[in-house]
């Protein structure tokens, strides 16, 4: 009987050791923090190493994020979402995000985060044109917007969904205001991609930085972090271009998910992004943080010169993200 009891016991106890344990494990849920992007992989793999806290590579874009969100708003999955400033405004409004000010925000200038502490920049980028020369077939690099018009670039061409992915919103606005747009009058950008449409262009939802290091999209309207790390760290032959009409330079947010399920390792996750570690980290994948933290002297050869960084250009991004849904209800209708 005591035999039969104590296999009994064991048997139990070897069920409930690795339960236990996996309950313990430390994790965070974080919306869009893909592993090719900004350096994602780097950032989580330091958080792992420092935190010990485990955040699971997530390939949503922005709008698919905020419309997860959402969706769950009634019961959270993510912890912890990384934006474009526009969705994390947006999803203040929407009532998904809980305010938190994490360790070193008061190094955020005062423009760049929520005053209320439901979201705040992390880091920014700037938008150009990420051209992979090998794929050209000989053709000269573009350097303009104009020049993605003429046909010599026709099915060359790639531009994320602007009615879902930041980046590609933000394409739509720097084309806008470079050829005489504004925010309340998107008819300049309407009609460049209404021409552009004719030219074949490549439209994915998702991050396609690999796609352009292979050189399937030989030119991709995207950031300068992305292009410098595809030249510099991937050994690419790319060339990235600040069209000569102009351009924007926009800022990437955090926020904490409203009743997120691992608040305490959330809120640890944030600062991590925000610490001199973090800041760092961000700075080596060429991204300019947003605490004035000097960025290394040989990251910053690697830049464009300041002459050409001249033609990027802010916006108002609360006014941004006001328009937003008015701009997404026409290029849908109008250029779609």
């Amino acid at each position: 009987m005591l035999r039969r009891w104590m296999t009994g016991f064991l048997l139990a106890l070897a069920i409930l050791v690795p339960a236990c344990g996996s309950a313990q494990a430390q994790s965070v849920i974080c919306y869009n923090c893909p592993p090719e992007w900004a350096d994602w992989a780097a950032q989580i793999k330091a958080i792992k190493d420092r935190l010990g806290i485990t955040v699971p590579f997530d390939n949503k874009n922005s709008g698919q994020s905020l419309a997860q969100m959402l969706a769950e708003r009634s019961s959270p999955v993510a912890d912890v979402a990384y934006l474009g400033v526009t969705f994390g405004i947006q999803a203040k409004k929407e009532g998904v995000t809980a305010s938190y000010r994490p360790a070193k925000i008061d190094d955020v200038p005062a423009g760049l985060k929520d005053p209320d502490g439901h979201w705040f920049t992390i880091h920014s980028g700037t938008l150009g044109l990420l051209v992979n020369v090998d794929a050209l077939g000989g053709k000269p690099v573009p350097q303009s917007w104009a020049d993605l018009l003429k046909p010599d670039y026709k099915g060359m061409v790639g531009y994320l969904d602007p009615t879902s992915a930041f980046v590609g919103y933000v394409g739509a606005v720097a084309v806008n205001q470079a050829l005489g747009g504004t925010l309340d009058n998107f008819a300049p950008g309407i009609g460049y991609f209404q021409a552009l449409s004719k030219n074949d262009p490549i439209v994915p939802k998702q991050t396609a930085y690999a796609r352009a290091l292979s050189g399937e999209i030989p030119i991709l309207i995207d950031y300068d972090f992305n292009a410098y790390r595809a030249k510099y760290k991937d050994g690419a032959n790319i060339s990235f271009v600040i069209p000569k009409e102009g351009t924007l330079t926009v800022p990437y947010i955090m926020v904490l998910a409203k009743d997120a399920p691992h608040g305490a390792d959330a809120r640890k996750v944030l600062d991590f992004t925000l610490s001199d570690e973090g800041q760092a980290l961000w700075a080596k994948a060429f991204l300019r943080p947003v605490r004035p933290t000097a960025m290394p002297a040989d990251v910053a050869a690697k830049f464009l010169p300041e002459s050409d960084y001249a033609r990027a250009h802010t916006v108002d991004y609360g006014h941004m993200a006001e328009v937003q849904k008015s701009f997404t209800d026409r290029y849908q209708a109008e250029v779609h």
